[in-house]
């Protein structure tokens, strides 16, 4: 669903904010990304997505190569960046009508999913007020309605359990089992190392722009907790 083959991305012409990255991501996975801050989690992120222009390298989704035709890779995919930028004139289903316009989604199917998501994380009252009156945690119930609108194939999230309460952060890990079942895929970065342990089907560390371990979670962690394993493998490169 998703490969990234040897991405490279130099900020300045000096920095190397991701250095030859590899990953792949097959359908029906999830799939968590760590790392410290500034390692390069969102720079690969916003490649992958179309946002961030790239130096080296190539990224396809289901088999479409984001540079040759970005606006096909963007028709299968959802972003949820980990501060969702929504526009706070307009109410939250207007904003979903929006975003289902956008997308060519057809009347019947957006009442439905509105319906269906709106229910589900509990926001269905809040449809009707303005987006600045919403705390973090609606935005991002919104950000995440929004992005199932289209029933995207892949779906890509930059720290989506910041700011949501600990009811949402459960229903959001449920749906993501749901959606894998049903062919999605998720690639997520995360600080929350707990939740991606028990989340995740596979994981990938990366420390200054390069790739340090990857694999099925029992690979990359063995008899050790994930917490542990990232700690080490931080302390060795700080160490060489």
């Amino acid at each position: 669903m998703l490969k990234i083959e040897h991405l490279t991305k130099t900020y300045d012409n000096q920095k190397k904010a991701v250095d030859d990255l590899s990953l792949h991501i097959l359908p029906g996975e999830i799939y968590g990304f760590i790392g410290h801050n500034g390692a390069g989690k969102t720079t690969t992120i916003r490649s992958v997505t179309g946002l961030l222009p790239f130096d080296a390298g190539e990224i396809t989704i289901d088999g479409i190569n984001i540079k040759e035709d970005p606006i096909a890779c963007k028709k299968i995919i959802a972003y949820i960046p980990d501060n969702p930028d929504l526009y706070a004139f307009m109410t939250g289903v207007k904003y979903l009508n929006f975003v289902a316009d956008i997308y060519g989604v057809d009347a019947g199917t957006r009442q439905q999913r509105i319906r269906e998501y709106a229910d589900l994380f509990e926001l269905t009252d809040a449809l009707g007020q303005t987006i600045s009156a919403y705390s973090h945690g609606m935005k991002q119930k919104l950000a995440v309605i929004g992005a199932l609108i289209h029933d995207p194939k892949l779906i890509i999230m930059d720290e989506p359990f910041v700011g949501l309460d600990p009811k949402a952060t459960h229903l959001l890990k449920e749906l993501m089992h749901k959606k894998c079942a049903e062919g999605c895929s998720f690639f997520f970065s995360t600080h929350v190392l707990e939740v991606a342990e028990k989340l995740c089907d596979k994981v990938a560390i990366i420390k200054q722009g390069r790739l340090i371990r990857s694999g099925t979670m029992e690979e990359v962690k063995g008899d050790e907790s994930l917490e542990d394993v990232f700690l080490e493998l931080s302390e060795e490169g700080a160490a060489q």
